[in-house]
């Protein structure tokens, strides 16, 4: 389960920080996009056997070529 609340710092292009806090579905697409930054898959963030049913169904398209 993710906070329901995020900070998020960062640079804009002129090299100035800035600074955004979000609560509720904000804060959850902050840390989505952070996620991707990080490289993180939704997979990654799963457990048990709703990962491994997950990760079967991947690996089934991928060889069948719909993925």
């Amino acid at each position: 389960m993710r906070p329901s609340r995020a900070t998020v710092k960062g640079l804009d292009r002129s090299g100035n920080e800035q600074q955004h806090e979000g609560a509720g579905l904000l804060a959850r697409a902050f840390q989505h996009e952070i996620d991707h930054l990080d490289g993180t898959l939704f997979v990654d963030r799963l457990r048990g056997i709703k990962r491994d049913l997950i990760v079967r169904r991947i690996k089934k398209l991928t060889r069948a070529g719909k993925w």
